[in-house]
């Protein structure tokens, strides 16, 4: 796993080498040129959540390195997050699949549904780390079933989303990436539907590294279980909130952060208000959940920061 500083000088370099590079002329035809914007009836609704990834460095099974040395008695699994949402009020938890054991069981996906459905916890997806900025071929065929297979394990679980990535280009250049992600995340988004799990594709560098080529891809895609993950902490730019607000329309899922990163400027506190009011004037309605990244450690720092956003989101 790329260490939190690491991740972010990533995600930064990326967002300014691939925004000043990719810009190749869009596939949409003439008309609408935003057609994956989502209007919805009714009131902003928010659905208070907590993604397993606040807890990183404490997670049982982690398929990624870790940035905190933890004790092996302070470990949980997946189980004990999930009661760990419950007993803070959550409506849902976020499942990343980095925190899965290895090979996961089909007992073990039905177990853990179980114990969230008796705890009163929906479990509102998964995040998977995968690319899809490869040449067609063995390794482009693999991040595709990676994804599929991650959908079957959401239908058995009973949630309704998956977080995806569109990667950074492998050995192909950047606009024959996007015409290679583009082309994964309607097969995939083929497959998700099929089944009644909905795609979100985040904003994470790379090949979206900025809201505007995200903004591209998501309607270029123009598939009805495609959409966008939120991440407020994700936009490397002088302007994140008004990324944010760029964005908002597409949503299917949010995940709140306490800092954001301003380029240039570095990290400084979310303001909280502000981004939900952005929520709200999206009219956006799904799961809020907090996925703490900040220095301070997750026992100590995510239940102020939990309970305020639950605040705000009523």
């Amino acid at each position: 796993m790329i260490s939190q500083v690491n991740r972010r000088q990533f995600l930064a370099r990326t967002t300014l080498a691939t925004a000043a590079v990719l810009r190749v002329p869009s596939l949409l035809a003439t008309g609408d040129s935003h057609p994956a914007r989502l209007s919805r009836k009714g009131l902003p609704r928010f659905l208070p959540g907590l993604a397993a990834y606040s807890f990183r460095d404490y997670m049982k099974h982690s398929s990624h390195a870790c940035d905190r040395v933890v004790a092996e008695s302070d470990l949980i699994d997946l189980f004990q997050f999930v009661d760990y949402a419950a007993d803070r009020g959550c409506v849902g938890a976020e499942l990343t699949s980095y925190y899965f054991p290895p090979d996961v069981s089909h007992e073990y996906l039905v177990d853990i549904r179980r114990h969230a459905f008796l705890r009163g916890v929906q479990i509102s997806g998964t995040a998977v780390g995968n690319t899809f900025a490869l040449p067609d071929g063995r390794k482009l065929d693999e991040q595709i079933a990676h994804v599929n297979r991650w959908v079957d394990h959401c239908v058995l679980m009973g949630a309704p989303h998956v977080r995806v990535f569109s990667g950074v280009a492998e050995g192909i250049s950047t606009e024959e990436a996007k015409k290679q992600c583009i082309k994964s995340l309607r097969r995939c988004g083929d497959y998700a539907g099929g089944h009644g799990v909905m795609l979100g594709i985040e904003n994470h560098g790379g090949l979206v590294s900025s809201a505007e080529l995200l903004e591209e891809i998501v309607n270029e895609v123009n598939h009805d279980w495609v959409r966008v993950n939120l991440d407020t902490g994700n936009f490397y730019s002088d302007h994140p909130y008004e990324d944010m607000e760029r964005l908002a329309p597409y949503a299917v899922n949010v995940q709140f952060k306490v800092e954001i990163n301003r380029v240039p400027g570095g990290k400084e506190p979310s303001d909280f208000e502000r981004m939900v009011k952005i929520l709200r004037a999206a009219n956006y309605q799904g799961y809020v959940s907090l996925e703490y990244e900040s220095a301070e450690a997750p026992y100590a720092a995510v239940p102020k920061h939990l309970d305020r956003l639950k605040g705000l989101l009523r």
